[in-house]
């Protein structure tokens, strides 16, 4: 097996990388904040996030929840949660995530399986510095319904429809 690097300051790249290692290499880092993880089939993508990144996620997250709040709205907030599933050899770490709809199924939830429940309702991603993995894709085969994407001038809004996002 050969595996290749493809690097950028933020960003590492590695194809031909197991299930198992990237089991591994999540249970190594998981008290390492700050490391994100994102795997493909093969393809593993390792991003540390920059300063701007992070205040623009909380400033978004802190939208959702003020105006949830306000409507009245019950939410399970779960930050970065890494989302996996081995059948579809595929797990992502959003920026934000949270259970709006679906957060009746899982509130007394300590851990949510995604092989038995649903993916969280809406992801925020902030997208400063392009990921390598076609972050839509990881997205619809898990069945997010809607995403929230900053690229560091406009927030766009995409809704799943038949596996396919839509602004």
């Amino acid at each position: 097996m050969t595996t290749t690097l493809i690097q950028n300051p933020q960003r590492f790249l590695l194809r031909n990388i197991s299930w198992q290692t990237y089991q591994a290499l999540l249970k190594d880092i998981e008290e390492q904040p700050g490391i994100r993880l994102t795997y493909d089939q093969g393809l593993l993508e390792i991003m540390t996030p920059l300063d701007p990144h992070e205040g623009y996620k909380k400033l978004l997250g802190r939208f959702v929840e003020t105006l949830t709040e306000e409507l009245n709205i019950n939410i399970r907030s779960l930050g970065s949660r890494t989302s996996k599933r081995e059948d579809l050899q595929r797990g992502f770490e959003p920026n934000q995530c949270y259970y709006i709809q679906n957060e009746p199924i899982v509130r007394e939830l300590e851990q949510i399986d995604l092989n038995q429940y649903p993916p969280p309702d809406l992801i925020i991603e902030i997208d400063i510095t392009s990921s390598s993995i076609n972050q839509f894709e990881l997205y619809g085969d898990f069945g997010v319904l809607e995403v929230w994407r900053y690229d560091g001038r406009r927030l766009r809004f995409y809704q799943l429809e038949e596996k396919q996002y839509l602004t």
